[in-house]
């Protein structure tokens, strides 16, 4: 799991049958998370730009977005309401 801060958003038009309805939002990591660079992840629970949020990867990513049998690497699970200590 990494935090990182929304953004921007992604539209995509054409796109796996079970990713339809759903939101992508474009999320860059804390510098302490050593992940690189940006990255692209589904979002259920309604998480907008300049947000600082928790993001699942992995297997972990689909099973937490109920997103199972989708190709998901990266889930957006929650919203940071108190970040002390967190820097961007």
């Amino acid at each position: 799991m990494l935090v990182g801060k929304v953004v921007g958003s992604v539209v995509a038009t054409r796109k796996n049958e079970n990713l339809i309805g759903n939101k992508f939002l474009i999320v860059d990591p804390l510098p302490e998370m050593s992940c690189g660079s940006k990255l692209i992840a589904i979002d259920n629970v309604g998480a907008g730009i300049g947000e600082i949020v928790l993001v699942a990867c992995g297997s972990a990513a689909r099973i937490g977005c109920g997103q199972a049998n989708s190709p998901v690497d990266a889930a957006i699970v929650g919203i940071v309401d108190d970040g002390t200590g967190i820097e961007l």
